[in-house]
Order: structure tokens, then sequence, then C-alpha cells
């Protein structure tokens, strides 16, 4: 009788052991919503991508891109990365020329360019993570987080679908000696201060019609440093360059990296000097790579992105007042095709860097092209899409 009590107990520690080991080894994985109040959300790489592109594929669809490319850039012109991937598998990607033409060094998959307003997709991807853990009410005022802004009826949402009425900072600090003097380096919150203090009226009435304009995303970044209390760099370094391994991007540091990183040519290899709008985040000033961005792009194309609701939000066009194919959404350009087909992307031009980032949601489709050395051939790689998927482009779609 004791023996079988004694086996029993036994038996009772040897499950009570395996329990325990079996809590430890699952690791529970909290929603953005689900985070503690002060917790920042942070982008969740995608793996394990199916099904597996098979050789055939790879070979014949590299020959397609292959003879784009060598038609795109004669003679290895590009001077910059390119690169598609399908299920995020590399399928192509070339690195030609230099970084700095001065040194000779070759840019390579590890040489960080600017993005231009490629940034702008990047931006909003770390708004959209706050709206999601419920940090950041997307239809709030705009002064709800920055007191001093002195458009009152300006949202979250109008700030990402460039709907705020405001004008570009690059124009009324330019025209104006009493305004800004371009001999200081202006920075986000020179911008913020100005609008508070110099009666810079809109350009036209808020939420009225879409406008293109970089003020919007530089005071997206002043509210991700306000609601995360980091700065701008450091927020976007903690939510998604460090969790998604994007080793080679960051957002520039004015002071400390200006003259460490690939400068920007004219088409003519006539290096582009730094000017007084060069310190502004936000809406550019973000360098990365085409691998790193891969890894965004499949991020966010993860389940664990944004809520559903969220995230179809973020895809509906909202400049649309006027008929036509061309729109914007929440932090990113789509194309509406007639036959229900959408194209989402977005292309970047800063100084002599030109940038494009396509992403192909039906056909989980990749592609990147950057440059630092001015060309519009980088935003012709919209071409490749029809490789993929029924993408109807005319040319006036260019």
């Amino acid at each position: 009788m004791n023996f079988i009590k004694r086996a029993n107990i036994l038996q009772i520690l040897l499950l009570i052991l395996v329990l325990s080991s079996c809590t430890k080894e699952k690791k529970i994985v909290l929603s953005d919503a689900e985070l503690p109040k002060d917790a920042l959300p942070k982008m969740k790489p995608l793996t394990n991508e199916k099904p597996k592109l098979t050789a055939a594929y790879i070979n014949n669809t590299r020959n397609s891109i292959d003879s784009f490319y060598r038609k795109n850039w004669p003679n290895n012109s590009m001077n910059g990365g390119f690169l598609v991937a399908k299920n995020g598998q590399i399928i192509y990607e070339k690195y030609e020329g230099f970084a700095n033409f001065r040194d000779k060094t070759p840019i390579t998959c590890d040489t960080p360019i600017h993005i231009a307003s490629v940034s702008k997709v990047l931006t909003a991807t770390a708004v959209l993570k706050l709206v999601n853990a419920k940090r950041i009410n997307l239809d709030a005022k705009v002064t709800n987080y920055l007191k001093e802004f002195p458009y009152p009826d300006v949202t979250i949402r109008m700030l990402l679908s460039h709907r705020s009425g405001m004008r570009s900072y690059a124009y009324f600090t330019d025209r104006d000696k009493t305004v800004w003097d371009r001999h200081n380096t202006l920075t986000n919150r020179d911008i913020l201060t100005i609008m508070g203090t110099k009666n810079i009226g809109l350009e036209q009435k808020t939420g009225t019609r879409f406008a293109y304009c970089n003020t919007n995303y530089a005071m997206l970044a002043l509210i991700i440093e306000k609601v995360t209390k980091l700065s701008f760099r450091e927020a976007m370094s903690q939510m998604i360059f460090k969790p998604l391994s994007m080793n080679h991007t960051f957002v520039l540091d004015f002071d400390k990296d200006k003259h460490n990183v690939a400068p920007s040519y004219k088409g003519n290899r006539v290096e582009i000097g730094i000017d007084y709008l060069d310190k502004v985040y936000g809406d550019k000033n973000i360098y990365s790579t085409p691998r790193d961005l891969l890894k965004f792009d499949r991020a966010r194309n993860s389940p664990s992105f944004l809520e559903p609701a969220l995230l179809k939000q973020v895809y509906t066009g909202y400049s649309n007042e006027h008929p036509g194919r061309k729109n914007y959404g929440l932090g990113i350009r789509m194309i509406n095709w007639e036959n229900g087909k959408s194209f989402y992307f977005h292309n970047g031009w800063w100084h002599g860097f030109t940038s494009s980032y396509i992403t192909l949601k039906d056909e989980n489709v990749t592609i990147i092209a950057l440059s630092n050395k001015y060309t519009k051939s980088t935003y012709a790689v919209r071409k490749l899409a029809p490789l993929f998927g029924p993408y109807p482009f005319k040319v006036e779609d260019e």
C-alpha cells in the first residue's frame, strides 16, 4: 500500500515538472492593444513564408527582370541598389556604382542610401502601430498632442492622408527672411513654432482635398516623439528597425552623420551639397538598403501588423474627390483600376536621391530601387508588376 502511494506521489511530481517546463517554454505574445500603457508596440518579422519558389520559376522570372534592368539602366548606370522578391525570397538583386565618387566607395547590399519620401511609409507605420496600441487616436485633433499647433481642425488621419491643407515648410521658410533665415538649419520643432507664431495660413481649407505636403509628416514625427517620450530616431529604432533586424537602417543624426553618409549627385555626377532643410525628419531623412526594406515590407504584410479594421483603412483611398485612378491611403500611394486591381507603392526624391518601394500585396511581391545619383529610371520599376499579376499599366500611369 505504501509503495502504491509513493508511486502516485512520484507520478504527480513528474506531471507538475512537465507542466512547469511547458509553461516556461511557451511565450505569451501580447497584441498591441494588450501591451502595458507605456510599452512600445513593435513590428514583428514575417517568417516561414510559403510556398517556396521553384528553381524553374526563379530562373525564368530572373531572366525577365534582368532584361528589364539592362534596358532601364544601360551600361550599369544605376548607381544604387535594386531588389525583387516574392514570398520573402529574393529573385533578383543588383548593386552598381559608388556611394561616394570621391573615394570610389562601391555601393553594396549593406550601403545605406537616403530613401527620401519612402521614409513616409516608415513614419506612417510607427504612427499606425501606436494607433493599434491605443496610444494615438486616428481621428483625434493634432492639438491633443501638439498644444501649439495652430490649425484646430486637423486630425492625425488628415496628416497621414495629406488632407490637412497645410503649406509646405520648404515654401514658407524659403521666400521670406522674416519667417526664417536660411543660414540656419531648420528643425521639426522650428516648423511648428513658425506656423504657430508667424501666421502661416493654410493652402486650402482643412479636409477639402488631397494635397501632398511634407509638413504633414514632419508633424507626425513630433507626435511620435510626444507619445513615446523618445527622439524620433530612437523611437523608430526600437519600434521598427531593431525588431526587424534592419541593421543598416537609421534616421539621420544630422550633426553626427551628415559627413559620414553617402552623398547625393546630379545626373552628371556633380555632388549636391547639404542645405538648410536637411535636418527635418519624418517626411525624409531615413537611410536604408533594399534588403532591410524587404524585411520591413514583409513585416507590414504579416497578420500581426495591425488589427484588420485598421489595416483596411490604411489601404483605403482618401484622395478621390475627383474621379481617377491615382489615390493616397494612410502613408501609401495607390493606383485603383476599373478592373478592381490595386497597386500600392511610394516614390521618393530628395536632392539627387531617388527611391521606389512597391508592395504587390496579392502576389506577395516586393520591389525596391534606391539610387544616390539622380535618375527617373528608379520609378520605372513599376513596369515589372505585370510579370506577377494583371496590372494594366499604361503610359499615363508613369
